[in-house]
């Protein structure tokens, strides 16, 4: 049983360690990543050691950034909190914001006005303790969301690399309100996703 195993791993392909393969896996993954992915997450996903991952990373941000020939694209590789992702440049987020409105719905769905009630009571929160409070998985929902302009990223934490949300100045807009104050009082009756609801609260 040992050699049977021992020849499908001795089988299986290494993969390039060529400069331009690794930053063609990079890219690879960095297109769907959602939060900022540290260098050694990154050497994990895509089978290369850390340092010619940066390196790999080093090359790609001078690439998008134009540095090297090449027009400077309208994404940037960004380092932050320790992690590094792909981002829409600055100067274009007018452009995307509108794009994305035209396209999106006019309405919202239940679950994401379930996902924005938690964000608007318990911000600055993480997209696990959202997930965490609703029982079910918000990526999508909190993509759509941002797409939106309903909530941002209002700061990455340091220490785990999780990315905090809250809401907009166009949530109030939409509200018809001037400022959080003015929601219902209800964030009392918001499980922090370790605990039960409060009795006391309750009655």
């Amino acid at each position: 049983m040992t050699a049977d195993v021992t020849d499908i791993a001795d089988d299986t392909p290494p993969r390039s360690q060529q400069p331009v393969d690794i930053a063609r896996r990079l890219e690879a993954i960095l297109l769907v990543v959602d939060e900022p992915q540290s260098l050694v997450a990154l050497a994990g996903a895509v089978g290369s050691p850390v340092p010619a991952v940066r390196q790999a990373v080093a090359g790609l941000v001078a690439d998008y950034d134009g540095e090297t020939g090449g027009p400077r694209r309208g994404f940037e590789l960004r380092e932050v909190g320790g992690g590094w992702r792909l981002y829409v440049r600055e100067e274009h987020d007018d452009l995307v914001s509108e794009f994305v409105n035209a396209q999106a719905p006019s309405r919202l769905s239940q679950a994401a006005l379930e996902t924005l009630a938690v964000i608007a009571y318990k911000q600055p929160v993480t997209r696990s303790q959202v997930a965490s409070i609703r029982a079910v998985n918000v990526d999508s929902v909190v993509r759509t969301l941002v797409a939106r302009g309903l909530i941002t990223e209002l700061f990455t934490d340091p220490e785990t690399g999780a990315i905090n949300y809250g809401t907009t100045d166009a949530l109030l807009v939409n509200l018809g309100i001037n400022s959080l104050d003015e929601l219902p009082h209800i964030s009392p009756l918001l499980d922090d996703g370790s605990d039960g609801f409060d009795a006391e609260t309750l009655r």
